[in-house]
């Protein structure tokens, strides 16, 4: 996707500065090429520009999802990484690609291909050559976890050898050649498995840790070596205690935090990513009422910790777990996280101002602001007062290119 050559200027009725919370009226941008010129009330139209009115909307940066899996769609999970090829996922990932941008999420964070290995490093090689349509992506490739841990195969005949959905890394040296492996591949980052299964007894949540403190700081360590950082699934503790205190870049799911864990998140600004959209996806759409009771169960638990969270001070991202739900969807995740307890504007500064930070592009994205890259957005009214307007984006720029309006 090349920019437009002459310059444009974006016109609407409203434009929110995330920062601060300031929301300009009228609200204009200046672009030009793949950057953002000028942003206020009113910009330079004497440049030949081509003005765009977008009428009752208010101008957002685009949307980031922290945690997608672009190779998964609605099914049986561990099914469709048996019965699919990768060059089908590939494809059917590169369809969740545009999906995603077209519903205004214009950077992604993969965390994990589900078994097609590297395969989402061709998928971000593509979108950044401009043959395919999607968001800018970190993509870790497979996820990596412990033989018989969370993503292991573990439902199958085992005399029928399945493959894991994740690479197996069980020490310190099985690890740090995992990741060496991942990234001669294309990997940005590392994804680790921490915790699981997950259990609620007598109404506490009770999930096993995958690795020690010690092996987390290893990759950790390794991970800053490489210029990348680390990512886990950690839904509980101690694994979610382990994971802050090797330092990683962020807790996904986050279901239980203790109150030590979340004094050294507060410390370290190490943010919790909650994924709510899949739980109560998974509650929804669960194949048994039993099924779907358990669902129910803990995604009550999970709000209650929510709550206790927000309450801590905690820094948040936002990320929907989207793939097992249908791709272009995962904007309800902001909406429930306005539900359970925050602010309309605290939720888009996680999404854009953690979100850029989290995905390594702090001062690039996630504000409109001279300078920075021009992915923009149009949302009908004001998302300070309805935040599900985020779930009707109306126009979508990235990088200067209007790829919906």
């Amino acid at each position: 996707m090349i920019p437009a050559a002459t310059p444009i200027v974006l016109h609407a009725a409203r434009l929110l500065q995330v920062d601060t919370g300031t929301l300009v009226q009228p609200g204009e941008i200046l672009v030009e090429g793949d950057r953002i010129r000028a942003a206020g009330t009113s910009v330079d139209h004497s440049l030949g520009a081509r003005i765009i009115d977008l009428g009752d909307a208010t101008l957002l940066p685009g949307l980031i999802d922290a945690h997608v899996h672009l190779f998964l769609h609605p099914g049986a999970e561990d099914l469709q990484t048996v019965e699919e090829s990768v060059p089908w996922r590939t494809i059917l990932a590169e369809q969740a690609a545009k999906a995603d941008l077209l519903a205004g999420f214009t950077a992604e964070r993969d965390m994990g291909t589900e078994g097609a290995g590297s395969a989402d490093s061709a998928v971000r090689n593509a979108i950044n050559q401009g043959l395919i349509l999607g968001p800018r992506l970190r993509v870790s490739g497979n996820a990596i976890d412990i033989l018989g841990g969370h993503e292991d195969a573990i439902h199958f005949n085992p005399a029928q050898h399945i493959l894991s959905n994740a690479d197996y890394a069980n020490s310190i040296e099985q690890l740090i050649a995992v990741m060496r492996a991942q990234h001669k591949e294309g990997s940005d980052f590392a994804k680790i498995y921490e915790t699981g299964p997950d259990r609620l007894i007598d109404g506490e949540l009770h999930t096993p840790y995958q690795y020690t403190e010690a092996q987390l700081a290893a990759a950790v360590e390794e991970a800053h070596r490489l210029g990348t950082g680390v990512a886990v699934h950690a839904m509980g503790e101690p694994g979610t205690l382990y994971a802050v205190q090797a330092g990683v870049a962020s807790i996904d799911h986050a279901t239980q935090l203790s109150d030590e864990t979340m004094r050294l998140m507060r410390e370290k600004q190490i943010p919790a990513v909650p994924t709510f959209a899949i739980f109560e996806y998974f509650a929804e759409h669960a194949p048994s009422p039993a099924v779907a009771a358990r669902e129910r169960a803990l995604l009550d638990y999970k709000i209650r910790e929510f709550k206790r969270q927000i309450a801590a001070g905690i820094p948040f991202a936002v990320g929907s777990d989207v793939g097992p739900f249908p791709h272009g969807a995962q904007a309800r995740e902001l909406e429930l996280m306005v539900r359970y307890g925050m602010k309309p504007l605290a939720v888009l500064q996680a999404d854009l101002i953690q979100g850029a930070k989290l995905l390594g592009w702090e001062g690039q994205i996630g504000q409109l602001k001279p300078g920075y890259l021009a992915d923009v957005i149009a949302v009908p009214g004001n998302p300070l007062e309805d935040i599900s307007a985020v779930e009707r984006v109306s126009f979508v720029m990235k990088g200067g290119v209007i790829v919906r309006q």
